[in-house]
């Protein structure tokens, strides 16, 4: 682990803090449901935040730092070279998508989207009154796309941590052409990838998907920084890059100089932290795994490939058909519910409701409490 990577985590500083992980749990109960983590942020970051001086109106003569940091990451990180010129600079991954849904479909449109899947999207395709078209992660079906206007892709997957294969994402691409589907590719956790798996971009499978793909990403899962608000979508569509083009340009809001400057420092500055970072979560993913070995129960588990985040089926257990809350009420810890990663919550949850999401993204002492709680709750 570098020097600059700090494993230490303060709870009682997390607790008296703005962040919905802790501030939002009753005392004494145990968080690891939201997808933040629980590290200080790296002191590089820290640093260039503390050299802003000025917080009037933003002036960027050299154009948008955030937009050349992504670019020269894409390239450096993932072999992907994104075309100039077509990046923007949004708040977050959720405006990013309501944005592209409004470009891309109309009411009453399919969105294919894998399912189990991040709750916000699934509601932001709800909210919208389009209609969603569930996927299996792991069983591709190409005639799944048809008549589907948008396919939403999150790889790294959350909730599973699945990373999608170069034959899976050729042949999603290839439906998707075949199809005639837009596709935004949401790329959040591509820094966090363990060994024996590799993440690429869905721009970069071919020239085809390139012209038909929005990328999005931000430097707030990797480096703990959410609350900044900063996030980018390199547009490859045409027809949708001309379409952002003709909304007026307060429609979109602008993300902060802080967030801008913190994100520039992420991705130019800060790999010796997400080095560290990937140290301790990958011990804790290992942690995770031998202690799902000893449920008495076939949990099917399978370690994530990307991601701080386990998904554990707890259908054969005894935490009943809400396991999260059963946990929350009875072991004091608060994961995430299996439901609400379903394309249709509660009723129609299906699998997805006898599973819980656990964040490991704390230390090893934290994650140890976590766990042995949720043991204790088995007698």
């Amino acid at each position: 682990m570098t020097a600059a990577f700090d494993a230490r985590v303060d709870l009682g500083r997390l607790r008296s803090g703005h962040g919905v992980k802790w501030g939002a749990l009753p005392p004494g109960t145990l968080g690891a449901w939201v997808a933040d983590m629980d590290f200080p942020v790296a002191p590089v970051i820290l640093e260039r935040l503390r050299e802003v001086t000025d917080f009037g109106y933003p002036h960027w003569p050299g154009g948008d730092p955030v937009a050349a940091a992504f670019e020269e990451r894409m390239a450096r990180r993932f072999g992907w070279l994104p075309a100039a010129g077509r990046t923007r600079v949004f708040t977050d991954l959720i405006q990013v998508l309501q944005v592209m849904i409004e470009a891309a479909t109309a009411p009453g449109d399919a969105i294919a989207v894998h399912v189990p899947n991040y709750p916000p999207f699934l509601a932001s395709i709800r909210r919208a009154g389009r209609r969603t078209v569930p996927l299996d992660p792991d069983a591709f079906d190409p005639d799944a796309l048809r008549g589907c206007a948008l396919l939403v892709l999150v790889n790294p997957h959350n909730p599973t941590g699945r990373v999608f294969r170069r034959e899976e994402l050729s042949a999603m691409a290839e439906a998707a052409r075949d199809h005639d589907v837009t596709v935004l590719s949401d790329e959040i956790h591509a820094d966090l990838v363990y060994p024996g798996h590799r993440h690429l971009p869905f721009a970069a499978i071919s020239s085809d998907a390139a012209a038909r793909t929005v990328t999005t990403t931000s430097a707030t899962k990797s480096f703990n920084i959410a609350g900044l608000r900063c996030a980018v979508a390199h547009v490859g569509p045409d027809r949708i890059r001309t379409a952002l083009d003709r909304m007026p340009l307060d429609y979109f809001g602008q993300p902060s100089t802080l967030g801008r400057i913190a994100t520039v420092a992420a991705w130019r500055e800060a790999d010796d932290w997400l080095d560290g970072l990937l140290t301790v979560l990958s011990a804790n993913r290992a942690q995770i795994s031998r202690w799902a070995a000893t449920l008495p129960w076939d949990t099917g588990y399978r370690a994530p490939e990307g991601t701080y985040l386990a998904w554990l089926n707890c259908a054969g257990g005894p935490f009943g058909s809400d396991p999260a809350t059963y946990l929350e009420e009875v072991a004091g810890v608060r994961l995430g519910r299996g439901a609400e990663f379903a394309a249709e919550p509660e009723g129609g949850a299906g699998t997805a409701a006898s599973h819980v999401r656990i964040n490991f993204a704390t230390s090893p002492e934290v994650l140890t409490e976590i766990l042995d709680r949720i043991t204790a709750a088995l007698t």
